[in-house]
C-alpha cells in the first residue's frame, strides 16, 4: 500500500505547462521560494538527460489562477537559485 502512496505522491509533484510551440513540457516540483516579496517555482525537468533547475515567477491573477514567468533579473535567478540550494543540499548534487 505505500508503494501506491510513494506512485501518488510522485504524480501530484509533476507540473505540465505548453510552451511556444505547443508542445508539452513536464517538470517536478521541487520548492516554492519567497524573495523579496514575490513567489518562485524551482523545477526539475522529468527528461533523463536533463541537469538543470528551472525558476520560474509566480504572478497571481486572481485567487484560483496565477502565471507563471521566466526570470529575466539574472541577480534576482541567482539569489532564488542560492536559497533552492541551501533548501536542497542534503537532498541534491549541484555542479557549479
Amino acid at each position: 500500500m505505500a508503494n501506491n502512496e510513494n506512485i501518488q505522491e510522485q504524480q501530484d509533484n509533476i507540473i505540465t505547462f505548453v510552451d511556444e510551440n505547443g508542445e508539452e513540457v513536464t517538470f517536478e516540483y521541487m520548492d516554492c521560494i519567497e524573495y523579496q516579496g514575490k513567489e518562485y517555482l524551482a523545477l526539475l525537468p522529468t527528461e533523463e538527460d536533463s541537469n538543470e533547475v528551472v525558476i520560474l515567477e509566480i504572478e497571481p491573477v486572481d485567487e484560483e489562477n496565477e502565471n507563471y514567468l521566466s526570470v529575466e533579473d539574472e541577480d534576482t535567478l541567482q539569489a532564488v537559485y542560492q536559497i533552492f540550494k541551501e533548501n536542497f543540499k542534503d537532498i541534491l548534487t549541484f555542479e557549479d
